[in-house]
């Protein structure tokens, strides 16, 4: 009996063998290199760790970087939301192929996104020849940073919010609408709150996207240093300029933001996925 059950409890065939597979590929794949990150740093004394990652160059990198990804993330959690509300809750001619140009950044590689962006937006580009009669630059500056990282992080918060709107309860917000409350009220109190979390997962998910984006970023940002330099691109001129500490350290600097953003994906998911448990229970 005893026998049975374990047999009838087994999750997959040759569970071992998968099981062992799996982890020596994860092992070889992840495991090793972020080791290998992790050991090189910690054969840096303290003291020119310190002095390379809290350098000023270092620190100016960091303040655009995480500035640039976090007014991205937050650009594209509001107009991400607009986007998905619209392809989700109406429909229009072209619907299907604006819903297949959301992927697009995805399937881009970033130099290409790069090179179209800087072509746009330089001076002499369409698009940054006529910001310039305005007074506005958008190439080589900061704001070309957030337009970079804007266009690579906006599929992350459509394509989390879309399921939370599909599986929304159509029934509550009628039977609300019924009883009197208005269309903000709604979306306050019943649509937002069901959503709330896929928007979160969405906005942490472009937001360490952006952290660690580079190759949209060097093509319109102008690379100056102390002004659109950003933590990636200084770790590439610390590797070709042979300073393998230094990038080392910058890179276990990064390595350290992305666990940290990993877990808070992760905490935002299971609190997610807690919180529409106990709705459904109710």
């Amino acid at each position: 009996m005893a026998a049975g059950s374990q047999r009838r409890f087994s999750v997959l065939p040759g569970f071992g063998l998968t099981l062992g597979f799996t982890t020596f590929f994860l092992s070889a794949i992840v495991l090793l290199p972020l080791a290998a990150l992790v050991l090189r740093t910690a054969e840096i004394s303290i003291d020119d760790f310190l002095a390379i990652v809290l350098d000023e160059r270092a620190i100016a990198t960091y303040r655009l970087s995480f500035g640039a990804a976090a007014l991205a993330a937050l650009i594209n959690a509001i107009f991400g939301f607009i986007v998905a509300w619209s392809l989700v809750r109406y429909d229009f001619p072209a619907r299907r192929l604006l819903d297949g140009m959301i992927d697009l950044p995805f399937a881009l590689p970033t130099a290409v996104s790069g090179i179209a962006l800087a072509a746009v937006f330089s001076p002499t580009g369409w698009l940054g020849e006529r910001l310039a009669t305005l007074g506005m630059q958008v190439a080589y500056t900061w704001l070309g940073v957030v337009v970079a990282l804007v266009l690579i992080g906006l599929p992350f918060v459509v394509r989390s919010v879309q399921p939370a709107l599909v599986e929304a309860q159509r029934d509550l917000e009628e039977a609300a609408e019924t009883l009197g409350a208005g269309g903000w009220y709604v979306f306050r109190r019943i649509i937002f709150p069901t959503v709330a979390p896929a928007l979160v997962t969405g906005f942490t998910m472009a937001l360490a996207r952006g952290i660690g984006e580079y190759g949209s970023v060097v093509f319109i940002s102008g690379n100056l240093p102390m002004q659109t330099e950003i933590t990636p691109l200084l770790i590439v001129i610390k590797l070709e300029q042979f300073d393998y500490d230094a990038a080392a350290a910058l890179g276990f600097i990064m390595l350290v933001i992305s666990f940290v953003m990993l877990l808070a994906i992760n905490l935002v998911q299971a609190w997610g996925r807690r919180r529409l448990g106990l709705e459904g229970r109710r």
